[in-house]
């Protein structure tokens, strides 16, 4: 699982719908997901630290926790199945671990009401991240290309010994 934080909210440039990209630590992989209008909102809400006079649906579920004395441990974002992505809360209650299933952009905006980090199954990033940083890609591509024509055969015995 790779830690990924949220850089902020998109719009689509054709149809103008509303993505959350999320960004690994190294800046280097992003994650666009799409999301609905509400969704969008309750996300912008908690990035810029907005508090409703009265608990929107993310809010109550932070409340729900608290009064319940569960904790939210880490969201993930574990799958993603025809053009949708699968993610679960993982909470603790005590000794009681749970995992509960959520749409990603829900899951997202509980995790900042909560400071709850955000993890991706690496299966989801090959599959629907996109380069951020195509440049430091390429650099750490040529670089291992150089490293294998480098490699001698004597260098992987030394590392691993024998067999023979």
């Amino acid at each position: 699982m790779i830690e990924m934080k949220v850089a902020g909210i998109a719009l689509d440039a054709i149809n103008r719908s509303p993505i959350v990209l999320l960004k690994d630590a190294s800046d280097r992989r992003a994650l666009p997901i799409y999301i609905g209008q509400e969704q969008a909102r309750a996300i912008m809400g908690a990035l810029e630290n907005q508090k409703p006079p009265r608990p929107l649906t993310h809010d109550l579920i932070v409340n729900l926790l608290e009064t319940w004395d569960m904790t939210l441990e880490r969201i993930v974002i574990h799958s993603l199945q025809k053009d949708t992505f699968y993610a679960a809360l993982i909470v603790r209650q005590g000794e009681v671990k749970k995992e509960i299933d959520a749409r990603p952009s829900d899951a997202i905006a509980v995790a900042l009401r909560t400071n709850t980090p955000i993890w991706v199954m690496e299966e989801v990033i090959a599959d629907a991240s996109i380069p951020v940083d195509r440049d430091a890609d390429e650099a750490e591509q040529q670089a291992f290309r150089e490293f294998i024509s480098n490699l001698r055969p004597e260098d992987l015995i030394k590392r691993f010994g024998s067999d023979g």
